[in-house]
C-alpha cells in the first residue's frame, strides 16, 4: 500500500507559505507507518517545534492502473476519505533551504491520520465542502472547487510514473489556514455537516 500526497493544490495556500502555484501536481510519499488510524491520539515528534495540521480529502484507490487517462480515472476509485498531512514545518523549512527532500519532515510515523471513508456516488466531485476544527473552532475551510489540479488529473498525473494498486490512499492537498498544533488540542473534520476524522495531539 502506498501513500502519495499531493502539495499546494489549493492557491490560497501556497500563497500563505510564499510559494509559487505549480504548473502539475506537487508529488511526495509517506511509508505506511504514517497512517494513524481509529481516532489514536497523535504524538508530537521531539525533533519538531513547530508541526502544522492540514487537513485534505482523500482518495482511495481501488482498481489496478498505469497511465490512467483524465477521462477514465472516476472508473479508479468510489470512495473519498478524510485525513490530515502532519508538516514538520521548521524541518521542511530546513531541507528546503539545502535542496534536500522533504521526507523526514512529512513521512514521519503517525503523520498521515486517516478517518472514515464515504462513497461518491451521486456527487458532485467539484462541489464538496470539508474542514477542520481546533478545539472548536474552525481553522480551515475549504472546497474541491477550488482545487488546481482535479482528483481525475491527479491520479492521470501520479499513475505515469507509478502503477497505482488496490488500497493506495492519494492525500489531494490542504486550502489554507494550516496552522502549528500543541499538546492537548482536539481535531475534529468534516465533510459537509458530517464528522469524518476526530483525535487528540499528546
Amino acid at each position: 500500500m502506498k501513500i502519495f500526497c499531493i502539495g499546494r493544490n489549493y492557491s490560497e495556500h501556497a500563497k500563505e507559505l510564499g510559494n509559487a502555484v505549480p504548473e502539475n501536481p506537487v508529488v511526495f510519499s509517506k511509508p505506511d507507518t504514517a497512517l494513524l488510524k481509529n481516532g489514536e491520539p497523535f504524538y508530537l515528534p521531539e525533533f519538531s517545534q513547530d508541526v502544522h495540521h492540514e487537513i485534505e480529502l482523500v482518495i482511495r484507490i481501488n482498481k489496478v492502473g498505469k497511465n490512467i487517462q483524465e477521462k477514465f480515472a472516476a472508473n479508479y476509485f468510489n470512495e473519498l476519505g478524510l485525513g490530515v498531512d502532519f508538516t514538520a514545518r521548521d524541518l521542511q523549512a530546513q531541507l528546503k533551504s539545502k535542496g534536500l527532500p522533504w521526507e523526514l519532515a512529512k513521512g514521519f510515523d503517525g503523520s498521515a491520520p486517516i478517518g472514515d471513508f464515504f462513497s461518491i456516488e451521486g456527487l458532485d466531485l467539484n462541489n464538496i465542502n470539508f474542514g477542520l476544527q481546533k478545539n472548536g473552532d474552525w481553522v480551515q475551510q475549504g472546497n474541491t472547487k477550488d482545487m488546481i489540479f482535479s482528483f481525475a488529473q491527479i491520479i492521470s498525473f501520479i499513475s505515469k510514473y507509478f502503477t497505482l494498486k488496490v488500497g493506495d490512499l492519494i492525500y489531494t492537498g490542504t486550502p489554507a489556514g494550516v496552522s502549528a498544533v500543541a499538546i492537548g488540542d482536539k481535531l475534529v473534520g468534516f465533510v459537509e455537516d458530517k464528522q469524518m476524522i476526530a483525535f487528540e495531539v499528546k
